[in-house]
């Protein structure tokens, strides 16, 4: 897990006393750093997206200051990587102790002020040599784009370079800036708890292979879709960059009543298997041949308080969904999908998340800990990083979900409000080319998808959402289905 430092306690202002005259101290790269470091590429930036929706309109300059005390406060944020040579052993991050500039910008308001901010998010990245390697912009809203319920609010739009941190550890950052503007407390929540063991007495013992680490199978890929003025199937597509991104808002799915105070399955579970169900249908409905489905998941076992660790400080584990869903393939692409048989998808997701979960693991296993080890230099090891990703594509899951489930913070920033809508996106690289990202904020969820244009055109993109709408629907309790439950 990327190293930090606790986040300290002293009043708000220009950071901890003598922190602009603290020494810059530098500390190599973790592991999740340095892989992600030698796989960035100009046409696929690897940015995180974070959107905080307010109802009101803070004031500027005390935004901007309490930002720049919560940094000061989380100094691990405040890292910029050092000067190297293809020779040296180690990346290194050099710790500033203060920002090097100012990163909140207002950009001008209008009625595209939201629009464009969306688009730097997923272009503009920022850059690494520069302390923090994140962007807030603060975009006004007037009344009617905020849906017209009022005199406007405010959008708090992040862009992290995802070289240096995740979206969780932003998330902390700006709950302490939300402290020090607003003066409420915004410590975090306890997070929920879920029983081990079985789901209820009698529930299914999996027995599908997890597909974690080497699979002897290729997992299906999403079936690409770029319609003629997106350059097709041809030239145009391999040479197509950037991300694409829908954002949107869905219900959440009922579940059945609680057993004991156990629930069958959870929210995750059910983003899980309509992830699963979105892909079968998709490549049904595209010719693409059967094959196992397996969906990453990142898993956060960090602390919420001021010492959060503040960094990439997830693992990810890969679920995987094979014989048994093969079985029910008809069933599960249908449309609409068949109650029972997801039911059944439902209770094997449940006990295959509860084990991933509870069995200890490394970010990203020993491979990536053994082509990171200081023998060779950066130079070489880059390029051997790069041809094992590439050799492995076949072997890549075939999407990530990264659901962040409630917000743990009240993000309350007192006169601006507490937010009325999160969202946060993943990026989505080539060879997954898709990722899903969910939140979930006032009884509703928040869903973000991102695909790569080598993959999808946008118009494929927003199809392919609406697929995602109906297949999370499918997945919806009622009494008619309980009969499908083992």
């Amino acid at each position: 897990m990327t190293a930090l430092q606790p986040a300290r306690q002293e009043p708000a202002g220009n950071g901890p006393p003598g922190a602009a005259d603290r020494a810059v101290r530098r500390i190599p790269f973790p592991v999740v750093d340095e892989i992600t470091r030698h796989c960035l590429t100009a046409d696929e930036p690897e940015t995180v997206h974070i959107e905080v929706h307010l109802p009101g309109k803070p004031d500027p300059g005390r935004l901007r200051a309490a930002f720049r005390e919560a940094l000061c406060r989380h100094p691990r944020i405040l890292m910029r990587q050092a000067p190297h040579r293809w020779w040296h052993r180690r990346y290194e991050w050099e710790l500033t102790g203060v920002p090097d500039g100012d990163p909140v910008v207002f950009p001008p308001p209008g009625p595209d002020a939201l629009d464009l901010a969306r688009g730097r998010a997923l272009t503009d990245l920022p850059p690494l040599d520069a302390s923090p390697p994140v962007r807030l912009e603060v975009i006004e809203q007037e009344a009617e784009e905020d849906g017209g319920g009022g005199g406007g609010g405010t959008v708090l739009l992040i862009t992290i370079n995802h070289t240096a941190l995740d979206g969780p550890a932003c998330l902390r950052v700006l709950a302490t800036a939300a402290q020090i503007y607003g003066g409420a407390d915004n410590s975090p929540a306890p997070p929920p708890v879920r029983a081990a063991g079985p789901a209820a007495e009698g529930g299914p013992q999996d027995t599908t292979p997890q597909l974690g680490g080497h699979r002897p199978a290729r997992p299906v890929r999403i079936a690409g879709d770029r319609g003629p003025r997106a350059g097709g199937r041809g030239r145009g597509a391999r040479h197509a960059t950037g991300n694409g991104m829908l954002i949107t808002e869905l219900p959440v799915p009922a579940r059945p009543p609680r057993t004991n105070g156990v629930a069958p399955y959870t929210v995750n579970d059910q983003l899980l298997v309509a992830t699963c169900l979105m892909v079968a249908r998709w490549n049904r409905l595209h010719g693409r041949p059967g094959a196992p489905t397996v969906v990453t998941m990142p898993v956060d076992d960090r602390p919420r308080g001021t010492d959060m660790p503040i960094g990439n400080g997830t693992r990810l584990v890969s679920v995987g969904f094979g014989p048994e869903e093969r079985q029910d393939a008809e069933l599960l692409t249908a449309e609409p999908p068949d109650p029972a048989a997801v039911a059944r998808l439902l209770w094997r997701t449940a006990a295959r998340t509860r084990s991933l979960k509870s069995a200890p693991g490394s970010q990203l296993g020993l491979g990536a800990a053994m082509l990171t080890a200081p023998v060779l230099p950066v130079g070489l090891r880059g390029a051997l990083t790069r041809a094992m990703r590439t050799a492995a594509a076949p072997l890549a899951s075939t999407t990530l979900l990264s659901n962040i489930g409630r917000i743990p913070y009240p993000l309350d920033f007192g006169d601006a409000g507490r937010p009325t809508a999160v969202w946060f996106s993943a990026p989505a690289r080539m060879p997954r080319g898709l990722t899903v990202t969910t939140v979930s904020v006032g009884g509703r969820i928040q869903l973000a998808l991102r695909w790569s244009h080598a993959l999808l055109d946008d118009a494929a993109g927003a199809r392919l959402g609406a697929l995602f709408a109906r297949s999370l629907a499918a997945t919806s309790w009622s009494a008619e289905t309980e009969g499908g439950a083992p």
